[in-house]
């Protein structure tokens, strides 16, 4: 039975698409995820390399035709000519928010002054959001425990399903409420 929460996870990374180097980030998600979300939920997982056009599609199919209310990728957002996540996500949004990439950055800068060349990007396509997380296990449980507390609201807001979380999340905003 599919479930009416559906997380497509996507690491982006030209090595571990081709199997030389075990992709950490995306069972980093997975494994936080089912630590902070209490609703039934189901994962779809997948490995693409560092181009524009095969994340594009990944991203565009996990949304329209996986229907995931939620996107969360992982690598490819550093300043490097290879990494093109960011350009992506921003082609097939149909909305930037600006205050998710801000707010991930945020959260980084507390233990990593590299994060400062962080291009991570929050947007939005039909009733789904994207998010980009960095490459780094660590660094994808810092900012998940940092800011998701925001995520099933704005999934919310977005017309997605009601994600409820567990009391690992901190700030459960759960509810909209008014934006002002």
């Amino acid at each position: 039975m599919m479930s009416d929460i559906r997380i497509g996870i996507v690491t982006v990374s030209d090595r571990a698409s081709k199997g030389l180097y075990e992709d950490r980030g995306g069972p980093a998600i997975i494994s936080w995820l089912g630590e902070a979300i209490s609703s039934h939920w189901e994962s779809l997982y997948q490995i693409v390399p560092d181009d524009q056009h095969l994340i594009e599609v990944a991203l565009t199919r996990l949304i329209d035709e996986e229907h995931c209310c939620l996107v969360l990728t992982t690598g490819g957002t550093g300043p490097s000519e290879r990494d093109v996540t960011p350009e992506a996500t921003i082609n097939v949004a149909d909305q930037i928010l600006p205050g998710l990439g801000e707010l991930m950055r945020t959260i980084s800068l507390k233990y990593v002054l590299t994060a400062s060349l962080s291009r991570q990007v929050g947007a939005s396509r039909k009733n789904s959001l994207i998010l980009n997380l960095p490459g780094n296990p660590s660094a994808i449980a810092q900012i998940l425990e940092g800011m998701f507390g925001a995520v099933p609201n704005c999934i919310e807001l977005l017309g997605g399903p009601k994600i409820s979380v567990t009391d690992k999340i901190q700030g459960d905003h759960t509810s909209p409420g008014p934006i002002h």
